[in-house]
């Protein structure tokens, strides 16, 4: 019996690194499963701590014959909210839990499809309308300084950079007959 309590203590200080900067709010969302004596219950503190494990390292989880992702800020933020809230009895499992992350994981999923949506816009408004460098602000001047132009130009394709060799040509051809 001492031995295996010596195993599961070992096994549970080995997996404290998986948890990083939020093993605090792993142990007190552990303490509300209100697990006492600690000595004696170290076997359902290292299979809660493993549940636990394998949702950081996973940063997925499976709610209602549903897999959800969820970021470790997400994973933190959920933990944050259970533990700041006040429990009549101890918990009996993860369910709520992974109610609160369901909410979470919603909501950063649809940020990430708002942004995803936002950077194709860009990208499809690069494309459209192409910055040329008379509208850009010399360097020197304004915000980009000159930046906007660096990164315009590695962006043209080679018929791009053709046509503007020859407007620059012609342009200068204009200026030598005045």
């Amino acid at each position: 019996m001492e031995l295996q309590a010596e195993t599961d203590l070992i096994a549970i200080i080995k997996m404290q690194p998986v948890f990083g900067k939020h093993a605090y709010l792993v142990w007190a969302y552990l303490e509300l499963f209100n697990i006492t004596p600690m000595k004696a219950k170290t076997k359902k503190i290292r299979v809660i701590l493993e549940e636990v494990k394998t949702l950081f390292q996973a940063e997925a989880f499976n709610f209602q014959k549903k897999t959800y992702r969820i970021s470790l800020h997400g994973i933190a933020e959920a933990l944050n909210t259970i533990v700041h809230r006040h429990f009549d009895m101890p918990l009996k499992s993860h369910g709520y839990l992974k109610s609160v992350m369901v909410t979470i994981s919603e909501r950063e999923e649809r940020e990430k499809c708002r942004q995803a949506e936002q950077d194709l816009r860009k990208r499809e408004d690069r494309l459209r309308y192409p910055v040329r460098e008379e509208q850009v602000e010399p360097p020197g001047r304004g915000k980009g300084q000159g930046a906007r132009v660096k990164e315009e130009s590695e962006s043209l394709t080679p018929e791009q950079i053709e046509e503007n060799k020859r407007r620059v040509k012609e342009l200068l051809k204009s200026m030598d007959k005045k």
